[in-house]
């Protein structure tokens, strides 16, 4: 069950799209990432923020699948799920749905985090996780 959740709507470019109007796999990993970064500045944390604070996340793992077609000029929506607190590794989830409210591929983004001065694995910042579980509460009035 997820702890937190957020939607991000995009619509489908031309210029992501293949020969047959179709848009290509390989943004659906780009919309993951819009959607994150709009969820993260809408806390009040751009990734600019971690920087500043010392902090970066570097992706370690994406997962995506593939149900059905997305095309252009159709608007989707991306729901973002966090099922726990992060660690060492903040699992992200991710649902994309088609304008009729289809699910059309889902996905899993997961970062780690590092210090940016020695490159060298951290835990989750403290201030993030207050920030996290202002959210939750936030979520669940």
């Amino acid at each position: 069950m997820a702890i937190l959740s957020y939607e991000y709507k995009t619509r489908v470019r031309y210029k992501d799209t293949d020969q047959m109007g179709i848009m290509h796999h390989s943004n659906y990993i780009v919309i993951y990432e819009m959607a994150r970064t709009e969820w993260l500045r809408d806390m009040g944390l751009p990734y600019a923020e971690f920087e500043r604070r010392g902090v970066m996340s570097p992706i370690i793992e994406v997962k995506s699948k593939y149900r059905y077609p997305a095309f252009y000029d159709e608007v989707l929506t991306v729901k973002l799920t966090m099922e726990e607190l992060p660690a060492a590794r903040l699992v992200i989830g991710s649902e994309v749905y088609n304008e009729q409210g289809k699910l059309i591929n889902t996905g899993e983004v997961t970062l780690g985090f590092m210090h940016a001065d020695t490159r060298r694995p951290c835990r989750a910042p403290e201030w993030f996780i207050e920030k996290l579980n202002e959210e939750i509460a936030k979520q669940g009035e």
